[in-house]
């Protein structure tokens, strides 16, 4: 259940335009969120942290696992490791920034983006549309299919195969199941990250330790902090899908924040979160609720404040740098000992083919238990996404839907998730994997001209305790032309000539 608010709560306070005013309430302390005495570092790691982790699930996987290797694979470590480093660190503070209204107000972005001139009429279905039109194409989907059949059959699929489709609906299907087994669908997704990425980062690294040189080691160290030109022969869309898929997904990156709200992050704890089918009906507010300005919650928040920064310093960004570092030097490896090119076709499974020519069928077998494990976690976490972001919206802006499904997300939740699996079953036979990823990294650098300065409009409007410095406009700023920047290129690229070439 949401957090019942305060009686002594009969204020509110005004907050852009064209939604309704906000409540205002004390914030909640840590503590009394997550249920314990104090928070000690078992606690933090056990109760407090978590939502970092589903955005590093959808990021160790486009990013990290096909087009960071893809890549490498093709091109070398320089002109493309810093690349790499400089898209993760702006999406770190990006998403912090992001993070920061939902725990200042318990609204999910795609709800927030409603207060921003002119309203939400223009700008809660454009973010639908832009989120759902960026990751439909379900390349994410498609790639694991092809993991899961070489896993199954012991070879790599045929150009065109039917059956590795089958294997990615199948995989979109247990998605469904996972959250409709869950008590409280952000917390299963937490679990099931805790799993996969443990074990992701933990397996890459042992096979890194195991069979990657240590010259190796240090090109890849090396070509993060080197700055150079992009490698002649590198496109518009392979530079600009890699800015864009490494660490999460740019200017799109909201689209995971409003978890920080179901965690009960801040403010989130006293709006609700969306249950699974196995949990307790909650009520989930259709706006948002903040604090006032006063020493006792200016206080609490810099509590908060300090939890996010753990969340996405010290889980999101450690594990994004890891999830890159290792498979691009692993992908390097497989290239030198196999002598074969890494294509569009052959990514997927590019390392296993590559290990069991050179280790035998059981290094074979690891690389593609791995592989699957990444792209199933950026399945889980965008499939789940576009659903939330979609019932986020529907739910805050029509009160005809609330009353239809009687005040509970769930009953339009998951109806609209078995739908939209009919749709991506039907994309996934129109194109390659990887070109699909390629387009939906690029399209997440769209989201890179919008929103930040959408950001920039609301957090400046939030209590005075939770407002940016100075200088997080400027890396917000930075967001927008590094990466719009990408996606200009990357347009002028697909309908005539590149801005620039490399």
């Amino acid at each position: 259940m949401a957090e019942e608010i305060p009686v002594a709560a009969t204020t509110t306070r005004p907050l852009g335009v064209s939604r309704p005013d906000l409540t205002v309430a004390d914030l909640p302390t840590p503590e009394e969120v997550f249920r314990v005495k104090r928070i000690g570092p078992a606690q933090l790691v056990k109760y407090a942290l978590g939502p970092s982790l589903i955005a590093l699930g959808i990021s160790i996987g486009s990013g990290e696992w096909l087009l960071g290797p893809q890549a490498v694979g093709q091109f070398g470590f320089e002109g493309v490791g810093w690349v790499i480093v400089i898209s993760a660190v702006l999406q770190t503070f990006y998403n912090i920034e992001c993070s920061r209204y939902v725990m200042a107000t318990g609204e999910a972005p795609v709800v927030g983006w409603g207060r921003v001139p002119p309203g939400w009429l223009l700008w809660v279905p454009l973010s639908v549309f832009l989120v759902i039109f960026a990751f439909i194409a379900g390349g994410w989907a498609a790639s694991a299919g092809q993991g899961m059949y070489a896993l199954v059959h012991g070879e790599i699929p045929e150009k065109g195969a039917e059956e590795p489709r089958l294997w990615a609906i199948g995989l979109l299907f247990v998605v469904f199941l996972i959250t409709a087994l869950a008590r409280r669908i952000s917390r299963a997704l937490e679990l099931a990250n805790w799993i996969m990425v443990g074990a992701i980062l933990v397996g890459l690294l042992l096979i890194c330790l195991f069979i990657v040189p240590w010259s190796t080691w240090w090109d890849g160290i090396r070509g993060f902090v080197t700055p150079a030109l992009p490698p002649e022969g590198i496109t518009a869309t392979q530079i600009g899908a890699l800015a864009g898929f490494t660490a999460l997904a740019s200017g799109l990156n909201w689209y995971v924040m409003g978890h920080y709200r179901d965690k009960g992050y801040g403010m989130g704890h006293r709006a609700g979160f969306i249950s699974g089918m196995r949990g307790e009906r909650s009520q989930l507010l259709a706006s948002g609720v903040t604090f006032p300005d006063d020493a006792k919650n200016t206080a609490l928040w810099r509590r908060w404040y300090r939890l996010l920064l753990t969340d996405m310093w010290g889980v999101f960004f450690v594990g994004a740098m890891l999830g890159m570092l290792l498979p691009t030097i692993l992908m390097a490896r497989a290239v030198e000992i196999s002598g074969e090119k890494v294509t569009q076709d052959n990514v997927p499974t590019f390392v296993a083919v590559a290990l069991d020519q050179e280790y035998g069928r059981g290094m074979f077998y690891i690389a593609l238990i791995l592989g699957v494990l990444i792209l199933f976690s950026t399945q889980l976490g965008i499939f789940e996404a576009m659903v939330r972001v979609t019932t986020d919206a529907s739910h805050a802006t029509s009160p005809k839907l609330r009353a239809l499904v009687e005040g509970d997300p769930r009953r339009f939740y998951y109806p609209f998730m078995l739908l939209l699996l009919v749709i991506i079953a039907i994309i996934l036979h129109l194109a390659l994997p990887v070109s699909l990823v390629q387009w939906s990294a690029n399209m997440s650098n769209l989201g890179a001209l919008i929103y930040p300065f959408m950001l920039m409009y609301l957090n400046s409007r939030l209590p005075r305790a939770a407002r940016p410095r100075p200088w997080h406009y400027i890396i917000l700023v930075l967001n927008f032309l590094f990466f719009g920047f990408f996606f200009l290129n990357f347009i002028a690229d697909f309908i005539g000539d590149p801005l620039i070439t490399f």
